[in-house]
């Protein structure tokens, strides 16, 4: 608990800029949500056939996976808040316009009648009898929605749209429980919030006689009135400030990261080093996800620059069979990179970040493995657990598996660190790393020799869009200076800092170019 106690208070600017993000994701994606689905609830109430028709998408919608339906609007919308909104709004429907529509259809034939009979007009019963009455159930479908839209917006961090689950799935990502409580504690007590938020609106708009009887001094109408009218102004304050700052900071390079700690970590010392020589401001877009994703986002302009790796480009990017030779590598790749997608990639930065396979020490002392050869030999015994992104790539488990002739006796994808819980317990037997990872040291894992160099070298690069370029011409020999002072051993010990003595990415990136005289 002190450490939990510890961390929010060391980390309390992150923290509350990360839930000011979340709150006015939630809201505006729960404001959108209502003002499409109370209408679409109201007009298929008209039309059994096609009530059943719009219910039915919503259904589907709702029950294809979160991921995968971010998977498909990136694409379309890039990435930042409009697909983390966009995602929110559509599974926010269906709950608010199923609600909608039952309300009206179980209202009594007839009080409809009554209503006709004393000479209303449609528009009239609608809004006099029928919503009115249907009220109730409406409001239920909204607080579901309310209340759901909190947790769902956690995956905002995947689209660099930010929020409470960028700490969430950055302590997952680390094995940090302190950081994930971080995350999931304020998105909590904000979900309470915004169902408490929801039954004052609810009190106040449903009739008094089918409201229940108020017992509390928190359910006092004026009470209630208050806590809405501070929570509306609060809402248009914080819009206002992030419209403001947005207009404030034209002049800024924007640095997308996939979603593990060397990016995070690589992300802040580019971040730093551009402020400290440049006159502009560094915006970033974190936990992008894979690499494609990311490039994607460059290539459309959503970010400016990200970091990547040789063998990515090479191997997943331009689907190149394996090869160890670096200088051809490195040049295919930057030619191609400009060719296709029109991307500069720049020098790259003195550390080599490849793949390998590893092993507890019990497991390598019980078969005698010291290189993946060895393995092979084996492997029919073990279990393999690696990353879902090593598992699709032609230049990882694809083409691995045939080259060393791999076939364990069972295969079970797992992303980030959950891997090394799995190794470390006993639930699995080999992972997928990267030999810059922290968490090799971490959990003290013996790291098998490639002896056929299958893996491709995968040395950190800058990728940089051409209107960045032609705007700081000094950038890239600004990004050299970080050459002179990494390599695979600083790397890694920068992401022990993170993953295992629990510093913040931030702190430990500007400590370092400190350090190195880099910036002051």
């Amino acid at each position: 608990m002190q450490e939990l106690i510890n961390y929010f208070i060391n980390n309390k600017s992150q923290i509350l800029s990360l839930l000011v993000e979340h709150i006015e994701l939630t809201f505006l994606s729960l404001s959108i949500a209502i003002i499409l689905g109370i209408p679409i609830g109201i007009f298929i109430s008209k039309s059994k056939k096609i009530g059943n028709i719009i219910i039915g998408f919503t259904s589907v919608i709702q029950a294809i996976p979160s991921m995968a339906l971010l998977g498909f609007i990136i694409p379309f919308l890039g990435i930042g808040t409009k697909p983390a909104i966009a995602m929110v709004v559509l599974y926010s429907l269906l709950p608010i316009v199923k609600n909608t529509y039952t309300g009206i259809k179980n209202i009594s034939p007839q009080m409809i009648e009554t209503a006709e009979g004393i000479g209303l007009t449609k528009t009239q019963i609608l809004f006099k009898v029928q919503i009115p009455q249907a009220l109730p159930v409406m409001m239920a479908g909204i607080r579901i929605s309310a209340v759901s839209a909190v947790g769902l917006m956690t995956l905002a961090a995947f689209v660099g749209a930010g929020g409470l689950g960028y700490l969430v799935y950055a302590g997952i990502r680390s094995v940090n429980n302190t950081q994930i409580l971080a995350g999931a504690i304020p998105a909590c007590i904000l979900a309470l919030a915004i169902d408490y938020i929801a039954g004052i609106v609810e009190s106040l708009v449903v009739p008094k006689n089918m409201r229940s009887e108020k017992k509390h001094f928190y359910q006092n109408p004026k009470f209630q009135l208050s806590i809405l009218i501070i929570t509306i102004i609060s809402i248009f304050a914080l819009v206002y400030a992030n419209i403001v700052e947005q207009e404030k900071n034209e002049n800024y390079i924007t640095i997308g990261s996939m979603d593990f700690t060397e990016q995070e970590i690589l992300s802040y010392l580019v971040k730093y080093l551009i402020q400290g020589n440049l006159d502009v401001k560094v915006n970033q877009k974190l936990s992008l996800g894979s690499s494609g994703i990311v490039m994607n986002a460059v290539a459309s302009n959503d970010i400016d620059m990200y970091i990547d790796y040789t063998g990515t480009i090479y191997g997943n990017v331009l689907k190149q069979p394996p090869t160890t030779d670096l200088n051809k590598i490195y040049t295919y790749s930057k030619e191609q990179l400009k060719k296709i997608y029109n991307l500069n990639m720049l020098d790259d930065l003195n550390f080599n970040n490849t793949y390998t396979l590893s092993v507890r020490k019990d497991t390598a002392l019980k078969y005698n493995l010291k290189t993946i050869s060895d393995l092979s030999k084996v492997s029919n015994e073990l279990i393999f657990s690696p990353t879902i992104t090593f598992m699709e790539r032609k230049d990882c488990w694809l083409g691995i598996q045939d080259f060393y002739n791999l076939s364990f006796k069972n295969v079970i994808a797992l992303d980030g660190s959950p891997r090394y819980i799995a190794l470390e317990n006993k639930k699995s037997d080999v992972i997928d790393a990267y030999s810059t990872d922290a968490l090799l040291k971490k959990y003290d894992l013996v790291v098998l020799e490639d002896d056929k160099n299958f893996f491709l070298p995968y040395h950190a690069v800058p990728i940089v869009n051409d209107e960045v370029l032609e705007k700081y011409p000094t950038l890239p020999n600004i990004l050299n200076e970080l050459a002179t002072v990494l390599n695979d051993q600083v790397m890694r010990e920068l992401n022990y800092k993170v993953d295992e003595e629990k510093q913040s990415a931030s702190s430990v990136a500007k400590d370092f170019l400190k350090s190195n005289n880099l910036i002051n």
